[in-house]
């Protein structure tokens, strides 16, 4: 998991200077209207949707933004447009498989662009199935662990119900049930630790290594599919070499 958080860690900041801003709020705003739809419009109860307003407020995203994305997920807005999340499958160069997350308002459009965007960069799409037994669903968390106590990290993880802490340089991950997001969720909170990202992630059971040029090929493939207007996530079970990681910061 770890070659994954760190590119998740460079598009953060890649994001962070991205002159497509417009594109960053209209993915985050669909992050919190489906986060208040599933679990209700307060932050203060509902950990997802708090996490979604954080990430909305560190990208500058203007506070009439993050209301009108709680209203549209609560129904207050009847305005709004109604989204649905689809799981799509499918697989990259070298038989990397992908479990392709959006969050769109027309199945038929988003179903063309990823189809488009794997037969490009030699991809294609999959079967209901083909790929998702690869797969499993667990509650994840990422955060700064400089200052913090490895020990204490343990324990909050332990305490919230999670199978697994994982530290590397300055970060810490934490992996868990599903059932367990919100109860990791509430530990981390009440130990006054920061949250960078979090969410349910599809974890692949068994991880594929590439020589750095194939993984490299692999990540445009990835690039590609998340700049996707209604592409939330991409998983793989590619294994991110260190290697590739700094090829990629570099690009």
């Amino acid at each position: 998991m770890s070659g994954h958080s760190k590119w998740s860690t460079i598009k953060r900041k890649k994001g962070a200077v991205d002159a497509k801003r417009g594109a960053i709020f209209t993915r985050i705003s669909k992050e919190i209207a489906l986060a208040a739809r599933d679990g209700g419009g307060d932050p203060d109860v509902n950990f997802s949707l708090r996490l979604a307003v954080d990430k909305a407020k560190a990208a500058n995203m203007p506070k009439d933004n993050i209301e009108r994305a709680i209203k549209r997920g609560t129904g207050e807005d009847k305005e709004g447009v109604a989204f649905e999340e689809v799981m799509y499958e499918g697989y990259a160069p070298h038989g990397v498989a992908l479990m392709i997350e959006t969050v769109t308002d027309n199945r038929n459009r988003a179903v063309a662009d990823i189809r488009h965007a794997l037969t490009r960069f030699g991809g294609s799409m999959g079967e209901t199935g083909s790929v998702a037994w690869q797969f499993n669903r667990a509650s994840y968390f990422e955060f700064s662990s400089e200052g913090l106590d490895q020990d204490e990290i343990f324990m909050v993880a332990v305490e919230g119900g999670a199978d697994d802490v994982l530290f590397y340089d300055d970060t810490a991950e934490i992996v868990g049930p599903v059932e367990a997001f919100k109860t990791v969720g509430d530990q981390l909170r009440m130990a006054g630790i920061q949250v960078d990202d979090a969410g349910i992630r599809m974890v692949p059971t068994q991880e594929l290594q590439l020589s750095t040029d194939d993984t490299l090929k692999v990540m445009k493939v990835i690039e590609a599919l998340e700049d996707l207007d209604d592409v939330q996530n991409v998983y793989s079970n590619l294994n991110i070499s260190d290697e590739a990681i700094s090829q990629l910061e570099a690009a």
